[in-house]
């Protein structure tokens, strides 16, 4: 991939269930190394666009290249393959796992996914409850473990969406500085987010979204001077 290249790129992608049109024509860059956030309303087609990338709609159009590689033809596997991990909003923790086997249970995707130890060092909550079955984790727990699981397969390119819903502000501050370092690591991440307060001070990079498109995209350093516009949109 030549220098400079986003490590992803949508361009005029439209996304559909059956005959309901959902995405209509988004475009957006993401660099290697970067953490960006999509913002807007419930129904702004933002968790749409997470699984238009990973192929999980019932069809979409346009392009979607990771990192060089056009991908809108592919299947969700061999995008996979490409380096992405997901981590869905209802989380996918198996109840008759224990936390530690629910951390081994995704295959790899890419060479240089973190061990259990350096799983266990940034969320040390895991390694406290690694023999705890899935279904006795805190909601807390649960989002550590579902972003957790992900690190393990080698994904450079991590697709998160809304991990801070509903949990106590101890365990947003935890993920946010997981964040934090995994973008000092060189991952880039792709967030959804509704907590604005945990999304913005994040972010390299901000897009807003309405009706299946992108409406506004600016980077941190802009955000002070886009605040109005931003409660216009989303009523922070």
């Amino acid at each position: 991939m030549a220098e400079g290249t986003p490590l992803l790129q949508l361009k005029d992608v439209h996304a559909f269930y059956g005959e309901s049109h959902i995405l209509h024509g988004v475009d957006l860059e993401v660099h290697r190394g970067e953490v960006v956030t999509l913002l807007g309303r419930n129904g702004a087609g933002r968790t749409t666009t997470l699984k238009a990338i990973l192929g999980l709609v019932g069809r979409r159009t346009g392009s979607i290249r990771i990192g060089g590689t056009e991908a809108i033809a592919l299947p969700p596997h061999k995008i996979a393959r490409l380096g992405l991990g997901y981590c869905p909003e209802e989380r996918g923790i198996f109840a008759s796992l224990n936390c530690e086997e629910n951390l081994l249970l995704p295959p790899p995707v890419a060479e240089g996914g973190f061990t259990v130890d350096e799983i266990y060092t940034l969320f040390p909550n895991l390694k406290e409850r690694r023999a705890s079955p899935g279904m006795r984790l805190s909601g807390g727990e649960q989002q550590m473990l579902s972003v957790a699981r992900i690190l393990r397969t080698g994904a450079k390119l991590l697709l998160l969406d809304e991990i801070s819903e509903g949990l106590a502000p101890v365990i947003v501050q935890a993920l946010g500085r997981a964040i934090r370092l995994l973008r000092e690591k060189g991952l880039t991440i792709v967030m959804v987010e509704q907590n604005f307060r945990f999304a913005a001070p994040l972010a390299d990079r901000l897009y807003v979204m309405e009706h299946g498109r992108i409406v506004e995209g600016f980077t941190a350093a802009e955000l002070d001077s886009k605040m109005g516009l931003l409660h216009e949109l989303l009523g922070v």
